[in-house]
């Protein structure tokens, strides 16, 4: 027998237990949703800063928050957004750090927007968290090429704090395209998906989270923060937001300029209307949770001199059920080369394994599920059907062995399902060479980002009780 969650198809969902422990796997239906190293960069002085020290929080909003999706459709919608970075990025995870096309790439158009203010007084926008980027930017007047956002763009000119960052910086001396002019520094910033921005960098009073709140400890406002000021912006990876917020390893980075070291996040699931939440200085430790210690699992970084903003894991193993599955260990390791790996990113929406993994993970839910598999036009590579006199389903436990760390994921954290078209189906697909963990699997878990001691860690949470 192997280790399954029972769902309840009619009757809320309740959870069963049969010989094993059940993990719940909830039924969905149509419901309304209100760079180079990790060196300081220009925030020195904020290190020591008791507001930033102390810790602050920021809520996150999924970008589709406001709609009117199921579930299923939801995962749908990501996907289809993140389909053409994923393309590229799998591109890159099989070219050798030698070869002529070799260049750093981000991840860029994510899926969860933070609130934030801009310079001197404050301009309001929405930015794109992005944990597979470096960058901080927004756009600027005057536009060269500006794409349509929600607010008013970010005009320098009327801001007290604004100032141009010299080509001796060694924020600008960190990005890996840039020029001077005028001893100001320009640069060029490229995702996976071809969106580029391009400007100058500059430092502004930055504001995070909503200063109008009743609980003032919501925002936090700090000066002198590198940013890019884009006043060429292209590609369609950034409709979702007004320029975004870089969380990646390197330099240019948030957390890397907060000089906190850390950061953490607990994403609530992506059908859930309660904001998620990005928590930097004490407030990211994992010890401020109600969790027991020994529910805490912790595996070391990895780092890709090829692509150093990446949050790489060392992945050496996958379970279903009760069954270690059998693929080679080098299917998902870093290769010399810089291909390969296996990164978790919050801005990708399933979890994408390199071809032979996924395709043993696909065998083994065929193997144990007790439905046939259905010939759905879902975008997702298995789905099953859902006969109409099931009252509940059992679904095979999954576990990912980390090293140093056994992540046994909830059943809604893989299976999503949807009675109205009668499926289920897994929240997976394959990849070529680089794997990603997504943001799906990632939901009801605080994990943390510690870039000093250069380690994740992962415990379960109640997001929306953080």
């Amino acid at each position: 027998m192997f280790m399954a969650t029972s769902v309840v198809l009619h009757d809320r969902f309740r959870l069963s237990y049969a010989h094993m422990v059940f993990i719940l796997l909830i039924i969905t239906s149509i419901f309304v949703l209100p760079t180079s190293s990790t060196s300081r960069g220009s925030l020195d002085q904020y290190s020591h800063d008791s507001t930033v020290r102390n810790g602050f929080r920021i809520n996150l909003k999924h970008v589709d928050g406001a709609g009117n999706f199921t579930k299923l459709e939801l995962v749908q919608r990501g996907m289809n957004r993140g389909k053409y970075r994923l393309q590229r990025l799998s591109a890159l995870a099989v070219t050798s750090v030698d070869d002529d096309i070799k260049s750093q790439v981000h991840t860029g158009s994510g899926e969860f927007l933070m609130s934030l203010s801009i310079g001197t007084p404050p301009t309001s926008y929405l930015a794109i968290m992005d944990t597979g980027s470096d960058l901080i930017w927004t756009q600027c007047k005057p536009c060269t090429e500006c794409y349509k956002q929600p607010t008013p763009i970010f005009d320098p000119s009327t801001s007290s704090s604004f100032s141009k960052l010299s080509c001796t910086n060694n924020l600008c001396r960190a990005l890996t395209a840039s020029m001077c002019s005028d001893n100001a520094c320009e640069y060029l910033y490229a995702y996976g998906d071809d969106s580029t921005t391009q400007g100058i960098m500059a430092s502004e009073t930055f504001t995070f989270g909503e200063p109008s709140s009743k609980d003032k400890s919501a925002s936090i406002s700090i000066s002198n923060v590198g940013f890019g000021c884009g006043n060429d912006n292209e590609g369609g990876g950034f409709t979702q937001g007004a320029g975004l917020v870089g969380l990646g390893r390197g330099s240019l980075s948030l957390v890397s300029q907060l000089g906190t070291g850390k950061f953490s996040y607990c994403l609530n699931s992506i059908d859930s209307t309660q904001t998620s939440s990005l928590l930097f200085g004490s407030l990211a430790n994992l010890v401020n949770t109600t969790t027991s210690d020994n529910e805490i699992q912790t595996t070391p970084l990895l780092k890709n001199p090829s692509q150093p903003s990446f949050y790489y894991l060392d992945l050496e193993g996958i379970t279903v059920g009760e069954t270690l599955l059998s693929i080679p260990k080098s299917t998902f390791q870093l290769k010399p080369s810089g291909s390969g790996g296996f990164i978790i990113d919050s801005g990708t929406t399933i979890t994408y394994l390199q071809k032979t993994g996924f395709n043993a993970v696909k065998k083994a839910f065929i193997s144990q599920m007790k439905l046939t598999v259905a010939d759905s036009s879902t975008g997702l590579d298995l789905c099953f059907n859902l006969p109409n006199d099931v009252s509940e389903i059992d679904v095979p436990k999954l576990i990912f062995h980390f090293k140093g760390a056994d992540l046994d994921l909830p059943g809604n954290n893989y299976m999503i399902a949807d009675s109205d078209l009668e499926l289920v189906c897994l929240a997976m697909g394959a990849s070529n060479g680089l794997s990603i963990f997504g943001n799906v699997q990632q939901q009801n878990m605080l994990i943390l980002h510690d870039l000093e001691k250069e380690v994740m860690s992962f415990v379960p949470t109640k997001c929306d009780q953080l």
